[in-house]
C-alpha cells in the first residue's frame, strides 16, 4: 500500500455495483477501503462519523436512500468528503458534474475538480457517446427525432431480476420501459444536448453481462446528407487519444454482440450502414457493470482523487 493512500467509503456496498467498486478498487494500492459496521450502516450518527474520516464516499444505493446521504454529508460542512454516486439521483441536479470523463473536451478536468460527481447509466454512457459528437458537429439537429435501442445482459436489473435468470424462470429475451419514461431519458437527453424526447427501447437478454446500444439514421434527414464516412469521421475525431473509448470501423458480416468488452472499462463505437441505401446505424459496445457502471465510478474517483488514469 501506498505512503498515503487515500480513503474511500462505498455506502451500500453489498450491490452488484458496490460490489464492483470494491473489487477494483481493492486492487489499487493507493486506496484504503472503509467500510461501516453492519449493524450500523443505517444509523445516521455511524454514517455521518464514516464520512468525516475519509476522502471519498460511494454512493450505491436507493435514489431517496442516496439523498439521504447527500444530506448526512452536508451537515459535515468543510469536513465533507467528496462524493460519486452511482444511482439516478444526481445525474441532472445542479451543482452535480456528470461522469462520463469522455463527454466534451475538457469534461475530465471538470471531474477532477468537482466535489460531486454523478456517475452516468449504463444505457446513456453508449448513447450519449454516440449522440453527443454527431450533435456538437452539427451532423444531427438538437430536435432531430432520435430513436435508442439497446440490450443488456441481466445483471444491470438488480437482484430480482439476477435471481429469476439464474434460476431460469426468466424468459430469454424482453423488451421493457414500453411506458417510453425509462429513468435513464432525463439523462440522455440532456447530455446528448437532444431539444425533442429521445425514444428509447430498452430489452435484457439471458446473458449476464455486455451490452449494445443503437441509433438508426436515415441520413436524408440529417442536414448535407452526410455519408458514413462523414459519421466515423466526427466521431474518431472526438475520441482520438482517448484511453477507454475506442472509434472502430464495422465488423464484417453485419452482426455484434455484446459480451466481448466484458470485465473492463472500455466503449467501442461503430458506424453500420450503407450510402447508397441512405441508411446508418450507430452502435455502441461496453460492459454494463464496467464502463456502464463499476469501471466508469473507478475512472472518476482515480479523477477526483489526483490519482494515475491507470
Amino acid at each position: 500500500m501506498s505512503q498515503n493512500p487515500k480513503s474511500i467509503f462505498i455506502d451500500g456496498e453489498a450491490g452488484t455495483t458496490g460490489l464492483g467498486i470494491r473489487d477494483r478498487l481493492a486492487a489499487l494500492p493507493e486506496i484504503a477501503l472503509k467500510s461501516i459496521d453492519p449493524d450500523k450502516r443505517k444509523d445516521p450518527a455511524a454514517r455521518r462519523e464514516m464520512m468525516a474520516s475519509v476522502d471519498l464516499v460511494v454512493l450505491c444505493l436507493p435514489d431517496d436512500a442516496a439523498k439521504e446521504s447527500v444530506a448526512l454529508a452536508d451537515e459535515l460542512g468543510t469536513d465533507a468528503p467528496k462524493i460519486v454516486d452511482a444511482a439516478t439521483a444526481h445525474r441532472i441536479a445542479p451543482g452535480w458534474v456528470y461522469g462520463f470523463a469522455e463527454l466534451a473536451p475538457g469534461h475530465a478536468e471538470a471531474i477532477a475538480k468537482a466535489d460531486r460527481v454523478a456517475n452516468p447509466g449504463c444505457y446513456p454512457t453508449g448513447a450519449i457517446a454516440l449522440l453527443r459528437p454527431l450533435v456538437d458537429a452539427g451532423l444531427i439537429p438538437q430536435d432531430h427525432p432520435v430513436s435508442v435501442n439497446a440490450v443488456s445482459g441481466y445483471s444491470g436489473g438488480g437482484k430480482a431480476m439476477i435471481a429469476d435468470y439464474e434460476s431460469g424462470i426468466a424468459p430469454a429475451f424482453e423488451l421493457y420501459g414500453l411506458g417510453l419514461r425509462h429513468k435513464h431519458l432525463p439523462e440522455l437527453q440532456a447530455y446528448a444536448r437532444l431539444t425533442r424526447r429521445p425514444i428509447f427501447v430498452p430489452s435484457v437478454g439471458n446473458f449476464r453481462q455486455g451490452m449494445l446500444v443503437s441509433v438508426p439514421l436515415h441520413l436524408d434527414t440529417l442536414p448535407g446528407n452526410p455519408a458514413i464516412a462523414d459519421l466515423h469521421h466526427a466521431l474518431a475525431e472526438r475520441y482520438a487519444g482517448s484511453s477507454y473509448v475506442s472509434v472502430l470501423p464495422p465488423e464484417a458480416g453485419g452482426k455484434i454482440e455484446p459480451e466481448a468488452l466484458n470485465d473492463t472499462n472500455k466503449l467501442e463505437l461503430r458506424v453500420f450502414g450503407q450510402d447508397d441505401l441512405g441508411q446508418a446505424v450507430l452502435v455502441a459496445r461496453l460492459d454494463n457493470l464496467g464502463k456502464g457502471a463499476s469501471g466508469a465510478a473507478v475512472q472518476n474517483i482515480r479523477l477526483m482523487l489526483g490519482l494515475p488514469e491507470g
